[in-house]
């Protein structure tokens, strides 16, 4: 269903990715919904793929039941898709660590448990694999149900790194035809790499007086041509947050029996991350797993920050201490009023985590919503925190992490400095792409 407007999709519908009422001037992100009373969560930890282990909380696993498809033979769909991707990248998917890192919360110094999910070692060398596999199971499953005929149509993603790479990964796996846009300053080694993998690339320079970024603006042209969205924008694909929710799994079923996780701390550039850790959280405290939703607190570079802008301009709606229904209220209207909280930002950003860079953060009220929900913050960190965060991680964890992918560790040390993390409390930060 449409997180903005509420409109339901029909369940057997084979491309569920847009809301019908998309480009009203509302915001529109499809999100699947639990019945977690129908449902269970696995915590067997012998299967090592998630996309196994916690098929039954798919949306394609669903969909293939219902229409005949048992449940074997879902399972050997995804064991065969995992094998491709092996024999492109290397290895398939498994449930990355995420473990206690003592040297680090040494260093903070502030008496925390501090822990973190590893992403640097995941298909393609970052979480955004993880989203893309999921869509490919999805459309696997409806291509074997024959709910799609004729000649396949082209994938199409706008990305400057990770998630080109880990889409070209994974559609070569699933033998598709991948149209990729990339801005002008994309690393020669990606671009390589892409071509390897068989993508089409589009270098896709700004054009002067065209507010927004082109690589984007590239996308949705393809889409509108037929190819469908093969990217990690919510709003163009709504099942790309589902397979993200996974990392929420597995960080959830980690700490199960341990107590409670506090913090989580997400940097955000398009927001499926933020959106699909929140979203995996709060369903496993939903099933019981988590004895509540931690704090949801998201970073972007002072490069540019629209969540944190938005963020501001929806809480001005609320009161000091506002009830569930009333953050609700305020979001909702923010949603239906796009233009007033989310647009493209005016400058041409820059940062050492140029991951996060996007111009507008595609899956914000979501994550507004999560934040408002846990009182989490919106936080803004400087160069100097980023490229000292990213010095932190490596040396206290091993971990060979960029930049992006640990820039949740310099929002993580700002709350800590403020003092907002306490000595007893657990909290989170995910490393979600490996220096290339």
């Amino acid at each position: 269903m449409c997180g903005g407007c509420g409109s339901v999709i029909d369940a057997s519908e084979p491309y569920p990715f847009r809301c019908p009422r998309s480009g009203d001037g509302g915001d529109h992100v499809l999100r699947r919904v639990l019945d977690v009373s129908r449902l269970t969560f696995p915590l067997d930890a012998s299967e090592p793929n998630p996309f196994v282990r916690w098929r039954g909380l798919f949306h394609a696993y669903h969909l293939g039941t219902a229409h005949g498809m048992s449940d074997e033979a879902f399972v050997e769909l995804v064991r065969d898709l995992d094998s491709e991707v092996a024999r492109v990248d290397g290895h398939g998917f498994v449930v990355t660590p995420f473990t206690a890192a003592p040297v680090l919360a040494d260093r903070l110094d502030i008496g925390a448990s501090i822990w973190v999910k590893d992403e640097t070692g995941n298909v393609a060398g970052s979480h955004k694999a993880r989203h893309l596999f999921g869509l490919l199971v999805h459309l696997e499953v409806v291509r074997l149900l024959g709910m799609t005929g004729g000649t396949l149509p082209p994938l199409a993603i706008a990305s400057c790194g990770n998630a080109a790479l880990a889409a070209a990964v994974v559609a070569a796996a699933g033998r598709r035809r991948l149209l990729v846009f990339v801005p002008t300053d994309a690393e020669p080694a990606v671009l390589d790499r892409l071509r390897t993998l068989g993508a089409e690339i589009t270098v896709c320079p700004r054009e002067e007086g065209v507010v927004g970024d082109p690589t984007y603006h590239r996308l949705q042209a393809a889409i509108a041509d037929g190819a469908l969205p093969f990217t990690c924008q919510g709003n163009e694909n709504g099942l790309a947050i589902e397979g993200g929710e996974t990392l929420g799994y597995e960080m959830a079923a980690e700490l199960a029996g341990q107590g409670r996780l506090d913090h989580v701390v997400v940097q955000v550039g398009g927001g499926a991350l933020a959106s699909s850790v929140a979203q995996g959280l709060s369903e496993s405290a939903a099933f019981g797993v988590l004895s509540g939703m931690p704090r949801v607190h998201t970073v972007q570079t002072s490069g540019a920050w629209p969540l944190a802008r938005a963020l501001e301009r929806v809480a001005g709606r609320l009161p000091a201490k506002p009830s569930r229904e009333e953050v609700h209220a305020a979001v909702q209207h923010a949603a239906a009023h796009r233009s007033e909280f989310m647009w493209p930002w005016e400058t041409v950003p820059h940062s050492l985590a140029h991951g996060i860079l996007d111009d507008e953060t595609y899956d914000w009220v979501a994550v507004v919503e999560a934040m408002l929900a846990t009182g989490g913050q919106a936080l803004v960190v400087s160069e100097d925190e980023i490229a000292q965060a990213n010095a932190l991680g490596v040396e206290t964890t091993g971990i060979d992490v960029d930049p992006t992918g640990s820039a949740g560790l310099a929002g993580l040390a700002q709350l800590c400095r403020r003092g907002l993390i306490g000595p007893d409390e657990r909290a989170a930060v995910l490393f979600t792409g490996a220096r290339n």
